[in-house]
């Protein structure tokens, strides 16, 4: 009988599949590549969230556990995911200056925020006011990351490309059977595809569309992160990704015109040279409306759990959240507040009444 039965295999099912094989646990995943959101998400980690100058929620951890994570899976895999650089919040006025020592005053964020101004001058942006430094910062390369690791998987036998089919569960004493597998647990890490999964489908997990650039812009000299309306990030021999929009209404996966159109917006308002586009993204994040993560055991079957909502900070909360419900369905160490998905526990009941779950 395998530990865990994984459903999803993008940053939250692999990062719960490394957290129980670094635990001698026997694991199988499922995945039909019918969310694509880690892939072709921006992967910036940045432990600060710039548009309101204030901490990511439990952020020092998060950013322990991250780099340990993929140190771990860099060594494993032989290959290089992690690329540390420095991310600057371009300001543009002086009020954002002051509002930024403002915010570096604050314990919490006085890890984060450098209160030296970065006065450095990038041929094709202007920046009259200069910019201010986040600390601890960098990106994963996540589609590189996902394509090692399914080969990894595949290699070993540890992955099954089809679609899951939760009629197809029956409950044993002692775990579950699912056609020919027999598994102590499983755990669904399916992003977006949350909604069509009978047993948790009552939680609210909103889905936010985002798009992004892959540019060619030789003329800009640019070697760090730059954040403004959106993200600027290099990845080398003139080519940027740029982005991301944010658009709550649309649950569609790949590019819009709408979203490009955005885009094309925004970066001119940024990019004063010349630049083309050469790839263009989009994807669904799996994203909650109180901006905390959901993850925690079935009230009714103890054998179900979930590890979801990763949101915008995927590359950041995944080793974390993957790790809390490994230690939970293990160890019996409680879930945060915050994040169990206990607080949804009204809405369970209605499910119940409404006969969804």
């Amino acid at each position: 009988m395998l530990d865990y039965l994984i459903v999803g295999s993008g940053l939250a099912g692999i990062s719960f599949a490394e957290v129980a094989l670094k635990n001698n646990k026997t694991i199988l995943l499922i995945d039909d590549k019918s969310q694509n959101s880690s892939r072709v998400a921006g992967g910036l980690y940045n432990p600060v969230i710039l548009k309101r100058f204030s901490e990511v929620w439990d952020a020092s951890r998060q950013l322990v556990l991250m780099n340990d994570f993929y140190n771990h899976v860099e060594d494993k895999l032989k290959e290089k995911f992690n690329f540390k650089m420095p991310v600057l919040r371009k300001f543009f006025s002086i009020e954002e200056q002051n509002n930024w020592f403002a915010a570096s005053d604050r314990i919490n964020l006085e890890p984060f925020l450098s209160t030296k101004l970065i006065s450095k001058k990038f041929n094709g942006i202007d920046s009259p006011y200069d910019y201010g430094e986040v600390l601890h910062t960098g990106y994963i390369n996540t589609s590189l990351l996902l394509e090692k690791y399914k080969e990894y998987l595949i290699d070993n036998n540890l992955l099954r490309e089809e679609t899951f089919e939760s009629k197809d569960i029956e409950f044993l004493d002692l775990g579950i059977q699912y056609k020919n597998i027999q598994a102590k647990h499983i755990i669904f890490a399916e992003g977006f595809g949350l909604h069509k999964n009978p047993f948790f489908n009552y939680l609210p997990l909103d889905g936010t569309k985002g798009e992004l650039f892959v540019i060619k812009a030789p003329d800009l000299d640019l070697d760090v992160i730059v954040n403004t309306s959106v993200f600027i990030l290099p990845l080398g021999e003139g080519l940027f990704k740029v982005g991301a929009t944010y658009n709550w209404y649309d649950k569609t996966e790949g590019p819009t015109e709408e979203g490009k159109k955005e885009l094309l917006e925004r970066i001119k308002e940024i990019i004063t040279c010349d630049f083309e586009i050469v790839k263009h993204f989009g994807g669904v994040r799996p994203t909650v409306a109180d901006r905390r993560p959901l993850i925690g055991t079935h009230e009714a079957h103890k054998t179900l759990h979930i590890l979801n909502g990763l949101g915008t900070r995927g590359v950041m909360l995944g080793p974390s959240l993957a790790q809390k419900l490994f230690d939970h369905i293990e160890n019996g160490e409680p879930i945060d507040r915050e994040a169990d998905i206990k607080r949804f526990h009204k809405r369970y009941l209605k499910s119940l009444i409404s006969g969804r779950t």
